[in-house]
């Protein structure tokens, strides 16, 4: 159990004090994750930015995942669901790109540009406050992936251990601090698991150097 975002934050840099990380920089999910990276950013020395992956939602029932979706256009389907419910990839296609404009119009609201990071040649530490299915974190580890970084390390204080399984082979290293059953929500780990607001968020970002 977790006492909020800030201790998880501080247990998983004293864990990532363990691996070589050159040239590293830290990437958070807002907003929560923006809270535990800014604790990893300073224990580490290192700058802190943001990526924004979202789940891209069935048009008969938004609430399902049948995709996600990151600023640069990186797209993952769920081939399975699509073809279960008689989608195919052009059918959502003008969903996605509506939901790449709102991913850009939040990056230039928390970091004043909708620019993606450089992540060329960086080691690059993908944190969040927590994994449930991953579908959304893939996303974004594919989009990291193809915008050449050197290594990339997925720092998360919890998710379930087939989410860690999973995860496991698409990164370098994986740090999950607890990964254990049952698991129903993430904030389950934490005694405060408040909600983040923009603004927070904003602040915390400007207190670091950003790798534009």
């Amino acid at each position: 159990m977790f006492k909020n975002r800030i201790d998880a934050g501080q247990r998983l840099a004293e864990s990532l004090k363990k691996i070589n990380i050159q040239e590293g920089i830290v990437i958070a999910v807002p907003r929560g994750g923006v809270v535990v990276g800014a604790q990893v950013a300073q224990a580490l020395d290192i700058p802190l930015d943001i990526i924004i992956p979202k789940k891209v939602g069935a048009p008969q029932n938004p609430e399902v995942a049948v995709g996600a979706v990151t600023e640069d256009g990186t797209v993952i389907y769920n081939q399975n669901l699509l073809s279960r419910l008689g989608l195919s990839e052009k059918d959502l296609a003008p969903a996605v790109q509506k939901i790449i404009s709102e991913i850009k119009r939040r990056m230039t609201a928390y970091r004043g540009s909708s620019k993606s990071p450089d992540f060329s040649g960086k080691h690059v530490i993908l944190v969040d406050d927590g994994i449930a299915t991953g579908f959304t974190i893939m996303a974004a580890l594919r989009s990291i992936k193809n915008a050449g970084c050197q290594a990339v390390t997925l720092a998360i204080p919890v998710a379930p251990p087939d989410t860690v399984e999973r995860l496991e082979k698409e990164v370098d290293h994986l740090v999950c601090l607890v990964s254990e059953e049952p698991f129903y929500a993430v904030g389950q780990f934490y005694r405060d698991f408040s909600q983040i607001s923009d603004d927070e968020v904003i602040s915390i970002l400007k207190g670091y150097q950003y790798c534009l």
